[in-house]
This record gives C-alpha cells, sequence and structure tokens, in this order.
C-alpha cells in the first residue's frame, strides 16, 4: 500500500505516455514520484493503448525509418494541417525534440518495428511500436516499477489546490475512498474532455450523442476544467479535436485504431442527402484522414458513405467489419437505406468528370475530375466495376484541443502572463498550444514523449533547488 501521508517531489496525474515519460524522467532525475492514473491496471494507459507510432525528425536512415525527414519539411507538414494555428515556436521546438524521442522510449523497453510500407505511406515519417500501443504502454509502465515511482490505480485526481500560481497538494478519489497527496511539483497529463459528453454537447448540441469515442473513456476533463477555473491560462478551440472516419458499427467508447476506415481516398463520400460534401483525394491520407472525423461530424445525423467498387479493394487496409457490397448502385443504396435515384446520379456525374490518368495509390498521382463540385484531386477512378462497396462512417474523436498554456520548458502560464511557480503540463492536455486544428499522424505520441520529458525533468529541477 501507497504511503500518502508523506509529501512527494513530484505528482503526475495521468496515466498514458506522457505522464509516463514526465514521471519516469523525474525519477531518473532523483525526485521521489507519484503517478495517480484514473482508470483501473487492466485500462491503464489512456489514449496510448491505442496508439502505433511515433513522428521523428531523423537526418539519415534509421534502424526503423528509411530515407530521412528534416526539420522544414516537417514544419511544412505541420503548417499545411493547422493551416498556421500553431504556435511556431512551441512546434518547433518539439520537433527538433523528437529526433532523441524513439532513443528515450527504446531505454525505457520499448522495441520499434523495421519501417512499414504500403497504404499508410509512413516509413520515412514515423517509428511504429512493436506489439501496438499496448506494448508500448506496458514497457513504460515495467520501467516505472523498477524505478520505485509509485503507481495508484483507481485514482481519480478531482481538484489541485492551487495558490498565487503555486499548486500544495491534490484531492483524489482513490478506489472510491476520499485522500489527499502533497507534493512539491505537479505535472497535469490526464488529457482532453472528449470522454465527457455533457461537456461536448456544450459546443456541439445533441450531434455529441453521435460521437464515437476512439480511446479511453476516463478522459472527463476534470483536470483541464479544474485548472482552468483556478487562474491558469487557456488556449486552442474547444470545438476542435483530432476526429477520424470511423465505422459507423463500431463501438461508441474504446474502439480504438481498428475502427478507423482508410477508403476515403479510393471513394465517393456522400452524407444522408446523398451529396458528396468534400474532395476525398486532396493530399497523402496520413495528412487528411484526421479532418474527416470533423467533416463528417458537420454532416446531417453525423453519418457519411464511402462508395467504391470492386478495383479499390486492394488499396487500403481491411476493415474490421465488412462493407455492405451489392451487384448495383441502386442495390447498394436499398441496403444502407438511401435514395437510390440519387446515388446513381451523384455516381453518373463523378464517373462523368473522371479523367484519364496513372493510378499509383501511394503517392499523389494525376488522376482527377473536372467540372465537378467539389472535385476530387487525386485517386479518382470511374465507379463502375461491380460488386460495389459502401462503408458506412461516423466521427471517431480521439481528443479535444482545449488546453492549459504552456512555455517551452512545458509550465503552465497562469492567465495574467506568469508562469506557474510548479506546475507542468504535457500530452493532451496541452497539445492546443501546437495543434490549432488538424492532425498529423503520430504527432500526439511526438508533443507527449518530447512535453514529458521536459516536464519530468523541470518538475525535478524545481525540486531539487
Amino acid at each position: 500500500m501507497a504511503d500518502l501521508t508523506q509529501t512527494f517531489d513530484v505528482l503526475v496525474a495521468g496515466g498514458g505516455n506522457a505522464a509516463l515519460c514526465a514521471a519516469i524522467t523525474a525519477r531518473q532525475a532523483g525526485a521521489t514520484v507519484v503517478l495517480a492514473e484514473h482508470a483501473p491496471r487492466t485500462m491503464r494507459g489512456g489514449n496510448s493503448r491505442h496508439t502505433r507510432n511515433l513522428r521523428a525528425l531523423h537526418p539519415g536512415p534509421t534502424g526503423v525509418l528509411t530515407d530521412s525527414y528534416l526539420e522544414e519539411e516537417y514544419w511544412d507538414d505541420l503548417k499545411r494541417v493547422t493551416a498556421g494555428k500553431t504556435d511556431e515556436a512551441l512546434a518547433r521546438m518539439c520537433i527538433r525534440a523528437s529526433q532523441h524521442a524513439p532513443g528515450f522510449l527504446e531505454s525505457c523497453g520499448v522495441v520499434f518495428q523495421p519501417s512499414l510500407s504500403g497504404t499508410l505511406s509512413l516509413s520515412r515519417t514515423n517509428a511504429f511500436f512493436l506489439g501496438g500501443g499496448k506494448a508500448l504502454v506496458n514497457a513504460l509502465y515495467r520501467t516505472a516499477e523498477r524505478l520505485g515511482i509509485v503507481i495508484l490505480y483507481d485514482t481519480e485526481v478531482q481538484h489541485i489546490e492551487v495558490r498565487d500560481g503555486f499548486a500544495t497538494e491534490a484531492i483524489v478519489s482513490h478506489r472510491g475512498f476520499p485522500a489527499r497527496i502533497r507534493f512539491k511539483a505537479f505535472v497535469a497529463s490526464s488529457g482532453g474532455f472528449q470522454g465527457n459528453r455533457e461537456w461536448l454537447r456544450k459546443y456541439w448540441g445533441d450531434a455529441a450523442d453521435n460521437f464515437q469515442i476512439r480511446g479511453t473513456p476516463y478522459a472527463q476533463g476534470r483536470i483541464l476544467k479544474d485548472l482552468l477555473a483556478q487562474g491558469v491560462q487557456e488556449v486552442g478551440d474547444p470545438t476542435q479535436f483530432h476526429a477520424v472516419a470511423n465505422d459507423a458499427r463500431a463501438p461508441m467508447e474504446d474502439g480504438g485504431l481498428a475502427m478507423r476506415l482508410d477508403c476515403v481516398p479510393f471513394s465517393i463520400v456522400v452524407n444522408r442527402d446523398v451529396e458528396r460534401f468534400y474532395d476525398e483525394g486532396e493530399d497523402v491520407w496520413p495528412k487528411r484522414y484526421a479532418i474527416w472525423g470533423r467533416l463528417i461530424a458537420q454532416q446531417p445525423g453525423q453519418v457519411a458513405f464511402a462508395i467504391n467498387d470492386s478495383k479499390a479493394q486492394m488499396d487500403y487496409l481491411p476493415p474490421v467489419f465488412a462493407p455492405y457490397s451489392a451487384d448495383s448502385i441502386a442495390e447498394l443504396a436499398g441496403l444502407i437505406g438511401l435514395d437510390a435515384g440519387r446515388l446513381e446520379k451523384v455516381v453518373a456525374d463523378y464517373n462523368a468528370a473522371v479523367q484519364p490518368g496513372t493510378f499509383k495509390a501511394q503517392s499523389l498521382d494525376d488522376c482527377h475530375t473536372e467540372g465537378l463540385t467539389p472535385p476530387k484531386s487525386h485517386w479518382a477512378r470511374r465507379i463502375d466495376t461491380p460488386p460495389y462497396y459502401c462503408h458506412p462512417l461516423k466521427p471517431g474523436i480521439t481528443f479535444t484541443f482545449l488546453s492549459v498554456k504552456v512555455n517551452e520548458r512545458a509550465r503552465v502560464m497562469m492567465a495574467d502572463g506568469t508562469p506557474s511557480a510548479n506546475m507542468f503540463a504535457s500530452g493532451e492536455i496541452m497539445s492546443g498550444n501546437i495543434l490549432g486544428q488538424g492532425y498529423l499522424a503520430g504527432f500526439g505520441m511526438t508533443i507527449g514523449t518530447v512535453f514529458g520529458r521536459i516536464a519530468g525533468e523541470e518538475a525535478a529541477k524545481i525540486v531539487r533547488n
């Protein structure tokens, strides 16, 4: 049993990658550390349980990454997906530090697998964890335990006592019982509020009831709300989130990566009124997959339908649930409850607009439409070879972007512009500093690892001083 009567050097709230990186780094610097994970042991790890990879800068080939991926290209990729809504200084610092993130994780027992090719187009930019996010989380917890970090499961941090920017203790629920944890420095790594439908409804109304929460249901945003109510400066748009096109038949919570559908670039997508609403072939999938959740969230009933034919079936990752299939567009429409005449016209208009080109599934090609609104800029092929297929789509929410403001040392900023004396943040709870909108595959893990390490180092430093 943990002795909660003592005063710890550092309390870390959260149980995912960002929290663990902070806790491990602080402990390696000599601090006594307690980590409070809201979930039970079997559900530990937050959204990190569902991750697969980390985006990392590298000047040349590594054991798990091909070619090179340098700062300016990385920054350009981020700038494009966020439309410039990012703190460039923090973003570039994070990008530069990402070069060392895989090595740190490897030192904590995380194993990476050889680079991947295929439909994800990420062999040059993203390092993949062998065994996925669950293996990553298990390795980090093993390291934390070996270092003597006190780990409290079933422990929700409900309130942080903050006076004049200085935090002194936490009020928690530990296995259903109230308790207090005293500390000298605090690291908030407890995620966003995507699991809190009541909070989501504040911005999205009843539409929020149709959102699938891809990751942990424990992301209720309690620490985020508590800190903002106590004079911590907020940053980020509360309506923005990382969200993807999920299978409409997925569970409403904790479905994870397997429920994501990657068929969009090789399909046309219509809403329930049988209208296309966005360019399905705008850019390569890792740079555009995370806009589709929000696009679908804005459609009637928060549902959409990706339509393709037999030519496309080997071009994207196979889904968990088989697509609807039929030998005619009209029959397919009947299976999915759409107006058959309208769907036939949408497909016919699209087919008529498709221009001849050379199809290249793994790169931007010259297969496009002309005279069609919205256009399809790449991978446009006629849908004319039965059987025809449909994947039903709903928005899958990963994490929200409303955040606490931090500086380059991961120190939480107060509303008056001064840094907190002893509060730090890492991971999704501060991601809105860098992600104003949009998302770049693997970048959430980069933010968590980089700022987790900084937060842990800085928390231990002020304790030593």
